[in-house]
């Protein structure tokens, strides 16, 4: 059990590196595939197959299939999300018709303009269209100049989210006038673009793209945060300035702190900030955050309240940690990090063991021996009864699976660090009961409830069922050479980005300087609400 002893143990042996560490290899050598991977794999590609035929039936161009209602939605400003998305999946895949299909279709579509009433998120477009854009345009080994130059399209015109002098850019673009929604934002939306827009500056020449993204993390990076290393999950773009105090590593933050580490292996900077930054917010994690259940030993991250609390819960979102944490930990050849990354993902499959459909729920949360605060109202009696025996409950209105990858995500990188065929059981786990319980006539929905066999189906196939989910799945049953953990970065959406070779060194050995400044609680206009998604309403209350 890690209590308090033990965490301040375990940190010290991350706070106390004097000297820079050579990095490690993140892919284990030696990794054997049993027979049945051929068979899991192929049983994947169906999956996307199935998926993505009832996608051109009823839904081509537009941005969602609509399953139940054979239908279609546009959620993503109706540029056809789940194509543009699909394209590196189906190049990886070898799906060489559907890929110079989406090609074509992607060479038409008009980012001049919104095709919906609505205005254009940032950090959304930004993962989904011009990640996944650059992706396939490296994967098809740059055969498509078109897939370069719609990225650079859409890109320009999400450029005026930054206004005047400011560091940090506004989170929603109004294509037909250029200009920003002129609200709070958070640090996965401002935090999560360095990936992408530094590839589109490695293809057009143009640093800007770049030096735009690099300001806005540099400045959160130097901001006085809550805990060392770990910033607050809300910002106002116009002041530059925390808003609120709350740290997570689930949404609103996540790809903040995903990127930190991501960034400095794509990119091979010298600027060890990025490196250190990362190294500091894990540290202050394992010091602060850090938590046992007190059934089954299942270890979590906690999340930070305003008011210096913590709430002890988790989320499908927050799972993609291990995972991270895997990559950063080979990355600085730091054991300590890989071990606790392996416990994170225990803990994050054990939310999809425990169900009846084998499916992870939407949020969860724990018991420790320093509490059960979570923010909203005490464990019911039911709540405890599921807690006594899978050591987690499901957060009363967050049983739903919308189709997300994080916990899968995280048992492919799990696989590839360790050859453990375990991760390989899990994720076939994973296969069956996608193909029992979100299978319909029309391709594939989420669940209202994962744990009722015989609950109703979500009516949307989110375009990261085709990029990440099924993506995931795939290479975890690949061999290990395609796409290899050593060669390639995944942005947030999974879309691979090809990275040199890899440093010697990563970071300084040291933690991240602290500010001179202390952090200071500053209210603001509410935080924007963290995924929301209207296939769920009314029965889905917000996440804030």
């Amino acid at each position: 059990m890690m209590n308090i002893f033990c965490r301040l143990a375990v940190s010290l042996a991350i706070s106390s590196l004097s000297v820079p560490i050579f990095a490690e290899p993140v892919q284990n050598s030696i990794i054997i595939l049993p027979p049945s991977a051929k068979q899991n794999q192929d049983a994947v590609k169906k999956i996307f197959n199935d998926s993505y035929q009832a996608y051109i039936e009823f839904a081509f161009g537009h941005d969602d299939l609509s399953p139940l209602s054979q239908s279609f939605s546009d959620e993503r400003n109706g540029w056809g999300a789940s194509i543009v998305d699909a394209l590196s999946t189906m190049q990886i895949m070898g799906l060489d018709d559907l890929f110079n299909e989406g090609v074509n279709f992607s060479s038409k579509i008009d980012f001049s303009k919104s095709q919906t009433p609505d205005t254009v998120s940032v950090f959304e477009t930004s993962i989904r269209y011009v990640g996944g854009l650059l992706s396939a345009y490296e994967l098809s080994n740059q055969r498509f100049p078109v897939l370069l130059q719609k990225a650079k399209e859409v890109a320009d015109k999400m450029a005026f989210a930054w206004v005047g002098n400011n560091d940090i850019p506004f989170g929603f673009v109004d294509f037909s006038t250029n200009t920003p929604t002129f609200q709070t934002s958070n640090i996965a939306e401002a935090g999560t673009l360095t990936l992408e827009w530094g590839t589109l500056t490695k293809y057009t020449g143009n640093q800007t793209y770049s030096n735009l993204t690099l300001r806005s993390v540099e400045h959160i990076a130097n901001l006085p945060a809550p805990l060392p290393g770990l910033a607050a999950q809300g910002i106002d773009p116009a002041s530059g300035s925390f808003v609120g105090g709350y740290v997570t590593w689930g949404g609103g933050s996540d790809s903040y702190f995903e990127y930190l580490i991501k960034f400095a292996r794509l990119s091979n900077t010298d600027n060890n900030l990025f490196a250190d930054t990362w190294a500091t917010a894990v540290d202050s994690s394992i010091k602060d955050l850090l938590r046992t259940s007190t059934v089954g030993n299942h270890l979590y991250l906690a999340d930070f309240d305003d008011s210096r609390t913590i709430r002890h819960i988790g989320s499908h979102l927050a799972c993609f940690h291990g995972g991270n944490w895997l990559l950063g930990g080979k990355l600085l050849n730091n054991q300590t990090i890989v071990n606790i990354a392996l416990q994170l993902i225990d803990a994050c499959w054990n939310t999809y063991a425990s169900t009846a459909t084998g499916i992870g729920p939407e949020a969860f949360a724990f018991i420790s021996s320093d509490g059960n605060f979570t923010g909203g109202d005490p464990p019911s009696a039911d709540d405890l009864s599921f807690y006594n025996q899978h050591g987690f409950y499901i957060t009363p209105g967050f049983s739903d699976y919308i189709l997300r990858p994080e916990v899968l995500e995280s048992n492919f990188y799990a696989f590839r660090v360790t050859g453990d065929t375990k991760y390989l059981d899990r994720a076939a786990s994973a296969v069956a009961s996608f193909n029992k319980f979100l299978r319909t006539p029309t391709g594939f929905a989420g669940l209202f409830d994962v744990n009722n066999v015989n609950g109703d189906k979500v009516d949307d196939t989110e375009s990261f069922w085709f990029a990440e989910v099924l993506k995931y799945l795939y290479l975890t049953f690949d061999d290990p050479n395609h796409i290899s953990l050593d060669q390639y970065v995944f942005n947030t959406e999974a879309h691979p980005f090809k990275a040199p070779p890899a440093k010697a060194i990563y970071g300084s050995g040291h933690l991240a300087k602290p500010p001179t400044k202390p952090f200071q609680l500053k209210t603001g206009p509410p935080l924007p609400n963290v995924s929301p998604n209207p296939h769920l309403q009314p029965t889905h209350p917000p996440q804030v």
